[in-house]
């Protein structure tokens, strides 16, 4: 990390399904890392599910790209060389958006990457993710954007 790292973007309001749980995800890109940051979790039954993760994503927002990594335990990042692919499945009015990373990092949490669907507060990041191909850091990275047609 450098003193100058600059912050491209920031993917929201993404979970993570796990079995007992849903797990709140907010992700930073900057002009050297990925950052993944954990924002809450709800352990409610899928019918009353709550959004938990509102306080947490305003404080990624009003954070420094250095701060990230300690705001939350389960906070960790990957240098944009380890990423590998990005790839958005945009979604439908039946289908909830997906967010496919792949990542060639060992010292990450999760091996290989992480798969996240936008939960019911977002709205497409189709334009973020696509924008990417333009910035300079990301040019090795696999960068996809799947269209859901119909809806």
């Amino acid at each position: 990390m450098t003193a100058t790292e600059e912050p491209i973007a920031r993917l929201t309001h993404w979970i993570r399904q796990r079995p007992n749980s849903i797990e709140f995800w907010e992700l930073v890109v900057t002009d050297e890392r990925l950052f993944c940051c954990f924002v809450g979790e709800s352990y409610r039954s899928m019918l009353l599910r709550a959004d938990m993760g509102e306080r947490g994503r305003a404080l990624v927002a009003d954070s420094a790209p250095a701060e990230l990594e300690s705001l939350e335990e389960r906070n960790f990042s990957v240098p944009l060389e380890a990423v590998g692919g990005i790839r958005l499945v945009t979604g439908t009015r039946f289908r909830r958006a997906k967010l496919e990373i792949e990542w060639d990092d060992t010292d990450a949490p999760y091996d290989d990457g992480m798969t996240l669907m936008a939960s019911s507060g977002a709205e497409s990041q189709a334009d973020v993710v696509a924008g990417f191909e333009d910035e300079p850091s990301l040019e090795d990275v696999d960068l996809e954007v799947e269209r859901r047609g119909w809806f």
